[in-house]
């Protein structure tokens, strides 16, 4: 059997960091990750997944993400039920993360597009390198000096030419 989650988007709220009993970290966020198509009338949208993710990673994600932080997930689904005060069976369905990867640098998201339209990856275009605090000149830097380091998938400023027959997706 398989369970396997990946997903990126954007965080909707600030996460919530609560323990239990035994002092044991556990944080609840959603992330709001676009579809890959518009709907019929041109429109992104966007599913809003919960996740949950447990102890050091807990306090780390409440610690440096915020809403409208980009984060990376990996984990798997699980789904639970309960019932409520009026005797109705509620099924929820969450993502457990055993991993998120924090993908902007801290405060790149300050000045965010957040609640703009329906584009809930920020709204606006894709940073240049200069916005990861001279992350580009250092790969140009690593670039020239050809070591064993060097990095093939480094942004050159040329567009990549892929087939999609080469993809294996």
């Amino acid at each position: 059997m398989l369970n396997r989650v990946v997903l990126v988007g954007r965080l909707t709220r600030d996460p919530e960091l609560r323990y239990t009993p035994n002092g044991v970290a556990v944080a609840n966020f959603t992330l709001a990750v676009n579809r890959p198509f518009s709907n019929q009338q041109g429109e992104r949208e966007a599913d809003f997944i919960n996740c949950v993710i447990w102890r050091k990673q807990a306090e780390n994600v409440a610690n440096y993400l915020k809403k409208g932080s980009l984060a990376g997930v990996d984990g798997r689904i699980q789904t639970r039920s309960y019932d409520n005060n009026e005797g109705k069976r509620v099924f929820i369905t969450e993502v457990m993360a055993e991993s998120v990867q924090f993908l902007e640098p801290r405060g790149a998201n300050s000045n965010s597009n957040q609640g703009q339209g329906n584009d809930y990856f920020g709204g606006g275009s894709a940073p240049s390198g200069n916005d990861f605090g001279g992350r580009q000149q250092n790969n140009n830097q690593n670039r020239s000096s050809g070591g064993f380091n060097e990095d093939p998938f480094a942004n050159d400023g040329k567009p990549i030419d892929i087939s999609d027959d080469d993809l294996p997706f």
